[in-house]
């Protein structure tokens, strides 16, 4: 059963969003990291910071965790060609932690999800088998008119054995204020994910 948080988080926008977290099964075992541990950010223009790059999440995640995160993003990619580019990041970085975001482009482009399923499943056991613990974000079905996140990430971090975010971008996809364009978080909100990371990280000792 996953551990089910709920954390409020007041933004000064005006706006007052309760934030649902959804971390790990009970029994995904979780290390802390030491002090030297890099993480990894890796995924497409939702990581790379698209519409607020200097306040992206890897950003802003380092500033609160005292870890260097390296931004791994890179926009307009899919999880095709991620998958193809993942091992050299690791390989270079050698990151104790990945936090990964991707997909999102297969789905606007509606490209095959059992694909993506299969590129995902693939990125994480590329990512274990370099020594890093998992966090498999949950990335909205972008077609739909209320974006609401993608079922297979779920079903893939419990088949994994990961851990998992699967409210926070949901949550952005259907706040205006939050975004910069359509599909892009603007400060506020990227501000959100890097807190909803550090939460689940903090809930289960890895941080």
């Amino acid at each position: 059963m996953f551990k089910v948080r709920f954390v409020f988080v007041i933004v000064f926008s005006g706006i007052i969003a309760g934030l649902v977290f959804i971390s790990s099964k009970e029994d995904i075992p979780a290390q802390a990291l030491s002090k030297e541990a890099v993480i990894l950010a890796f995924g497409d223009s939702l990581t790379y910071g698209k519409g607020a790059p200097a306040q992206s999440y890897p950003v802003q995640l380092e500033r609160i965790t005292g870890h260097r995160v390296v931004n791994g993003g890179l926009s307009g990619e899919d999880s095709s060609q991620g998958l193809k580019r993942l091992p050299s990041l690791l390989n270079e970085y050698k990151p104790r932690f990945v936090i990964l975001c991707h997909g999102g482009n297969d789905l606007i482009r509606q490209l095959s999800k059992e694909k993506l399923r299969a590129n995902i499943i693939q990125m994480i056991r590329l990512s274990k088998e370099a020594g890093a613990q998992v966090l498999l974000v949950g990335v909205p079905d972008f077609k739909l008119v209320r974006f609401s996140t993608e079922s297979l990430y779920e079903e893939v971090a419990w088949q994994e054995g990961v851990l998992f975010e699967g409210e926070v971008l949901r949550m952005i996809e259907n706040t205006a204020s939050l975004k910069s364009d359509r599909v892009h978080p603007n400060a506020k909100g990227y501000a959100l994910m890097a807190k909803a990371f550090a939460e689940v990280l903090k809930e289960n000792g890895v941080l």
